[in-house]
């Protein structure tokens, strides 16, 4: 595991990069007048047996972060908890899992066997986080699991990396609202996440939220290559709480419809 939280979030940021060629124009769009601050990141797997959520959270832990609230996504079948670093500069870390035994038979089958294609060993290494895929997957086991969850079928074909970076918007001084970044996204001519409206949140729960859709890039399965949603970018802007500290929980109402930022359109 790495030994740095730096080394680990710029392994994390090149490998998100290669399949989310959108997320460097817009950090050099946003980023012309001061420094991009990521917020968070968000990483997805499975709650099975030695890659569950507490196996990635084990990597962020020993660099000091610590477990904070935990979130329900009843709809989607996920379970979620986000972690935070006592130094407020390192960006807080969002992990959720598919809670796969709700699922029906055949997603259970589907997935069982793409886990058991896995070393089990590589979920130390200093790279697993940003490893991607470690197993081989049809095109028609895809759909089939995008058939039921599209959770599901992203982590198929996409495995460990960023899901996604997410600007903190209250670090942009050209940028004073979200429905700003929205509107130079929307002018570059980037698509946004509508689902549930394009700012999720309100001040009146401390988080707004918006986000891209998630870019198309290739995946080669066991039987061919196919264009499908990799990962796409955040934005956040933090309300002060009642002791004038910003608020860093997240709002599970909004995270939910973050997700569908990678469906399939």
């Amino acid at each position: 595991m790495h030994q740095q939280a730096t080394t680990l979030f710029d392994g994390l940021w090149q490998h998100y990069l290669q399949v989310t060629p959108s997320a460097e124009k817009i950090h050099n769009l946003l980023g012309q007048q001061g420094e991009i601050i990521n917020d968070h990141i968000a990483l997805r797997t499975f709650n099975l047996p030695g890659i569950g959520l507490d196996v990635l959270a084990a990597h962020f832990l020993t660099l000091g972060y610590e477990a904070k609230e935990e979130y329900q996504f009843v709809g989607k079948k996920l379970f979620a908890r986000h972690f935070e670093h006592l130094d407020p500069a390192l960006p807080k870390v969002f992990i959720s899992e598919l809670l796969v035994e709700q699922c029906s038979p055949e997603l259970q089958q589907i997935v069982e066997a793409l886990a058991a294609q896995m070393d089990k060993s590589v979920v130390t290494n200093d790279d697993f986080l940003y490893s991607g895929r470690h197993w081989q997957c049809s095109l028609q086991e895809y759909k089939s699991l995008l058939a039921e969850s599209e959770y599901a079928a992203w982590m198929a074909a996409w495995g460990y990396r960023a899901n996604h970076f997410t600007v903190s918007v209250n670090h942009l001084p050209a940028y004073p609202t979200l429905a700003s970044v929205n509107e130079a996204l929307k002018q570059a001519g980037f698509a946004l996440n509508s689902s549930g409206g394009e700012i999720k949140g309100s001040p009146g729960v401390l988080l707004e939220q918006s986000s891209t859709l998630a870019d198309q890039a290739s995946v080669l399965f066991s039987d061919g290559k196919r264009l499908v949603p990799s990962c796409f970018y955040e934005f956040a802007l933090r309300y002060p709480m009642a002791n004038g500290e910003l608020y860093t929980g997240f709002v599970a109402a909004s995270a939910d419809k973050i997700f569908e930022s990678t469906d399939v359109r």
